[in-house]
């Protein structure tokens, strides 16, 4: 063997054992947000996907049933997002403090925001439900992607990026 090479191999192990303890801590992170989730959400978990989508001002949440014949799912769906936009709008960000921890980032900048700072738009879309998101405030903006970031992971296959979206992206198609 070269000199330095048992040392490399020695890093290289040791980089995918963190690796290896990173996924299963993820993994059991996102068990436990499952677990938590099916006490706020009625809908299931594994039987939709959540979307977020960030804009320049805020951005989006949708929730669609994967089985877009799945009916029981989209209803659920629809009256829980609705709910919680009436619940967000007043400040009450409880239901994302049981699923993912009070310390979820971006969760207590939401939270503090004065009314009207954050607008939040609920519609009907096929297969489920959107919420969206604007603010002309830059800290809540970060925070709004905070958050988003952070559900991303809490959810892990049973969500999805959306990716950025500027404006001139947004327009109706």
């Amino acid at each position: 063997m070269k000199p330095g090479t048992l040392f490399t191999t020695l890093i290289v192990m040791a980089g995918l054992g963190a690796a290896v303890e990173s996924f299963a801590a993820d993994a059991e992170r996102q068990a436990d947000v499952a677990q938590r989730g099916a006490e706020v959400m009625p809908f299931s978990l594994k039987a939709t996907t959540h979307i977020f989508t960030k804009s320049d001002d805020g951005g989006s949440q949708r929730v669609i049933a994967k089985n877009p014949s799945d009916s029981r799912q989209i209803r659920l769906i629809r009256k829980h997002l609705s709910e919680i936009q009436t619940q967000f709008q007043r400040g009450d960000f409880s239901g994302p403090a049981r699923t993912h921890g009070a310390d979820m980032p971006g969760l207590a900048q939401l939270r503090a925001a004065k009314p009207g700072q954050i607008s939040i738009t609920y519609k009907d879309i096929r297969g489920g439900g959107e919420l969206t998101y604007r603010s002309n405030d830059p800290n809540l903006v970060s925070s709004l992607h905070a958050w988003f970031d952070a559900q991303l992971s809490d959810h892990g296959a049973d969500a999805m990026d959306g990716h950025m979206h500027h404006h001139a992206d947004m327009a109706p198609q």
